[in-house]
């Protein structure tokens, strides 16, 4: 039995350089979602000092 959603958007993630495909969950927010991950959402925020 072949994958039943072979086509979905990726995306490469900033912090990792690692793809990530769309969710269900980030359904609404896709645009914005930028991160794979909360853990690679926080390790990008903790490595950018803050001005």
């Amino acid at each position: 039995m072949a994958h039943k959603k072979p086509n979905l958007p990726t995306k490469t993630c900033p912090a990792c350089q690692r793809p990530f495909a769309w969710r269900k969950k980030w359904e609404r927010d896709w645009d914005h979602v930028k991160f794979c991950s909360e853990r690679c959402r926080r390790a990008k925020a903790s490595a950018s000092p803050s001005v």
